[in-house]
């Protein structure tokens, strides 16, 4: 395993020789006029390392100016200290297997690059207007600064993330109310109704609030709600407009949220000064530069930052080069963009307190993200995007050996963990928990999702996988292999919650090996074809496998020309023609075989204890499903399933029908050199 890791090469430097090998220095005390070497006579100060990551890059660029294929790799060891950037750093250097270039901390110091401004003078607040605000317990609690006079002018919008503030290298809370909950909707109005699934709501972004507490808000500008408007599935920032306390009414401003809004649906406020009444939380008057301040502890005792830096780290068209061992937080969006390049890696390194995504891979070939610690972000952790879809090749991007944690904090739904597209990539051995939504989204053909770890994820949402896929007849070839899932997420009113969720005509996928344990329902086939679910495990699940031909209820419009999602995504796949017609050979007669039924789904030796097995709707029966081999509510002999050993023992009837042992142990982390926190057991 540890030898397809590309960067390993640089830090072994095999059958090189120590001489050839080329290392560089960086500091928060060197000087760009210096060598960036060490040396130990250094009195005339000639040497020393450099000052700044543009003076770093220069040198190894001038480097590999001289040979890119003599010599060792090239090292930049970064000494340890906070690096406050205020501009991206651009990698775009181009290197070789032969001579690469790594980028990393110097052994056992922290090395910290942060896209955070620290902000100082705060003072405390005088304003009449703004005390009278307040409540009365937060009013002498309560810090100003101003933000202008330290020469930060762009905030941002709310919507969008925006400038964010940290203590102590936490995110504090932007003024909010509830402070831990959501309030509800009373009632919409009657403008412009609108209906779907039996839902009955409006278009239009006005409704009457439950309590008088919003009546505290009149006056106040840049009030944003944070809601599940109309599906619990969907969530969206809308700002306010105004509040009428004598109707108890929310007008929002245009545009209205695209699904539209619906009695009982909860939200909750944002940046209201009238609520900040908890240590903690902040509000941002945009208007007047001004940044107001509850501290959890006092400001002598740790720094607060703004967050004002978009990206810290872009790999730009590189190749051969691997960062490693460095922190990154406090950016507004992604904090490392790769795009382009071949053979870039990003090796135990932690990302956390992030205003949008950790790391973001787009284009390019064999991009790897190995043994690094994501958490404390506003949207999603790793997206693997690469290969060429028409011709079915390969990107070879990987995510390996991540734990990944506390995501979608700010936006909460489709903003997953890993994010997967393109054709041929991998998701392995990672741990992700803690999320609001899906830990897991996958688009394209021919990735592999194996080794995993899944708990406590789709813990705020509704109809909602840990692993998704959907609405692509041409997303095929895919494998969801060895995971493990476990303790999924709240117990939605509709549809719930699912481990594996093949949703809207997903289909060719293998679902293989996987332990499911209290998962919701954990494999659901929503209309899909030619999906094969083979010797898995579940346990207390409700139900094990579902499968129906929604094409023939509620979502007819995809097969009566209304909607033609379906056969637009097909159409632009060249589907008739090599590689498609050969990969995927089902794909040129599926609209001759009545498409609406879910036709192909085979479901072989799996498991099943406890809960209920399994759903067929619309019809379907064991003529249209494949159903062999099942062990279904008999003991399959685990070895200790009280205290979660499933390992199965050698007398289990499973193994008789031809069921293969799972490889639990090696599902999750594995302990590693390169990872950035050890795994804990």
């Amino acid at each position: 395993m540890r030898k397809m890791i590309f960067s390993l090469l640089i830090c072994l430097s095999v059958e090189l020789s120590p001489a050839l090998a080329v290392e560089y220095f960086l500091a928060t005390e060197g000087n760009d006029e210096w060598t960036g070497q060490l040396s130990a006579a250094n009195e005339d100060r000639s040497d020393g390392p450099f000052a700044t990551w543009e003076r770093a890059q220069r040198a190894v660029r001038d480097e590999l100016a001289r040979s890119k294929s003599e010599g060792g790799p090239i090292t930049v060891q970064v000494r340890a200290g906070t690096y406050e950037i205020r501009e991206t750093i651009v990698l775009d250097l181009v290197a070789t297997q032969q001579r690469p270039v790594l980028i990393r901390n110097y052994p056992n110091e922290l090395v910290r690059i942060t896209g955070g401004r620290r902000l100082s003078h705060f003072q405390r607040v005088t304003d009449p207007d703004v005390r009278e605000k307040l409540t009365p317990s937060a009013r002498d609690q309560v810090l100003q600064v101003d933000l202008k006079s330290q020469g930060l002018s762009d905030y941002g919008v709310v919507k969008t993330g925006g400038a964010k503030l940290y203590f102590d290298d936490q995110p504090m809370t932007l003024a909010r109310w509830p402070n831990d909950d959501f309030t509800r909707i009373r009632e919409i109005t009657d403008e412009s109704p609108h209906e779907s699934h039996g839902r009955k709501g409006s278009r239009v972004g006005k409704f009457h609030y439950e309590t008088d507490r919003p009546d505290r808000w009149v006056g106040e500008k840049d009030i944003w709600l944070h809601g599940y408007w109309f599906w619990d599935w969907a969530d969206s920032y809308e700002k306010v407009e105004s509040v009428d306390p004598q109707e108890n009414l929310i007008t929002l401003a245009k545009p209205d949220h695209n699904y539209g809004f619906l009695k009982g649906q909860r939200y909750y406020a944002l940046n209201v000064l009238a609520e900040l009444d908890t240590p903690g939380e902040w509000r941002l008057d945009r208007e007047k530069g001004r940044l107001y301040f509850w501290p959890p502890a006092p400001l002598e005792s740790s720094a607060a930052y703004l967050s004002t830096l978009k990206t810290a780290v872009h790999f730009q068209s590189a190749e051969w080069v691997t960062l490693q061992g460095i922190l990154v937080d406090m950016t507004r969006s992604t904090a490392v963009r790769v795009t382009g390049g071949s053979h870039n890696s990003i090796v135990g390194c932690t990302l956390r307190n992030l205003g949008a995504n950790a790391i973001s891979i787009q284009g390019g070939d064999h991009h790897t993200v190995l043994g690094c610690d994501l958490y404390q972000l506003d949207a999603g952790g790793i997206s693997l995007v690469g290969g060429d879809r028409l011709s079915l090749t390969p990107a070879g991007h990987l995510a390996e050996n991540n734990h990944i944690h506390h995501y979608g904090q700010r936006k909460r739904t489709y903003t997953p963990a890993v994010g997967v597209g393109g054709v041929g990539n991998r998701v392995r051995h990672n741990l992700f928990h803690d999320g609001p939504h899906n830990a897991v989204q996958l688009g394209g053909n021919e990735h592999l999702v194996e080794y995993n770890h899944f708990h406590h994820v789709c813990l705020e949402t509704d109809d909602v996988g840990a692993f998704y896929m959907g609405r692509d007849w041409t997303a095929r070839g895919n494998q969801i292999r060895y995971n493990y899932f476990h303790h999924l997420g709240h117990e939605g009113k509709g549809v719930g919650v699912m481990a594996i969720y093949l949703d809207d005509w997903a289909s060719g996928a293998t679902i293989f090996g996987n332990l499911c344990v209290q998962a919701g329902r954990a494999v659901l086939i929503g209309g899909g074809r030619d999906n094969r679910v083979e010797n898995n495990v579940f346990i207390d699940c409700e139900p094990a496998v579902h499968i129906d031909s929604r094409g023939l209820g509620w979502a007819k419009n995809y097969f009566n020309g209304e909607t033609t999602t379906l056969t637009d995504r097909l159409e632009a796949m060249n589907y008739r023609q090599p590689p498609f017609s050969d990969r995927y050979p089902k794909l040129l007669t599926l609209y001759d075989d009545e498409p609406a039924i879910a036709k192909g789904n085979q479901i072989l030796r799996n498991i099943s204890v406890g809960g209920r097995w399994l759903d067929l709707h619309n019809g379907l029966t064991d003529k249209v499903v494949t159903l062999q081999k099942n062990l279904v509510d008999v003991d399959p002999h685990f070895v200790d399933s009280r205290h979660g050993k499933y390992a199965l023992r050698s007398d289990s009837p499973a193994l008789q029908l031809g069921f293969q042992p799972l490889p639990i142990d090696k599902m999750g982390l594995y302990q590693d050199e390169n990872r950035a926190s050890p795994v804990e057991k």
